[in-house]
């Protein structure tokens, strides 16, 4: 049974905060981190319509914060997410989750 995190790249706001917890839980040095957030935009698509958003995604620096999961916390990333868009369990679990159409991605650990 594997695990991975579900976010929902809608209500990310693009704060870092997953970035800045994950570089200060493995003391990793600047520039580095295991979740990198990736801007899309500002790009016009028509109509005065503009797209800006964020999507998050995990590096191979990522280890699913092993050590805190095996103390019954939720990793880093999640635990300081300020618009709580990170889910960590099963994916199975969080599979089920994902409804059609939604803006969410689901990462394997």
């Amino acid at each position: 049974m594997g695990y991975g995190l579900l976010i929902d790249t809608e209500w990310c706001s693009g704060c870092h905060s997953c970035e800045m917890a994950c570089q200060m839980e493995h003391a990793l040095p600047v520039g580095q981190t295991g979740i990198l957030l990736n801007q899309i935009g500002p790009r016009e698509f028509g109509d005065g319509l503009w797209q800006l958003s964020y999507l998050p995604a995990i590096t191979a620096q990522c280890d699913g914060c092993g050590k805190r999961v095996a103390a019954g916390k939720q990793p880093t990333c999640v635990q300081h997410c300020q618009a709580q868009c990170m889910e960590y369990g099963r994916i199975e679990d969080l599979a089920a989750r994902m409804d059609a159409g939604s803006k969410k991605v689901l990462f394997a650990l």
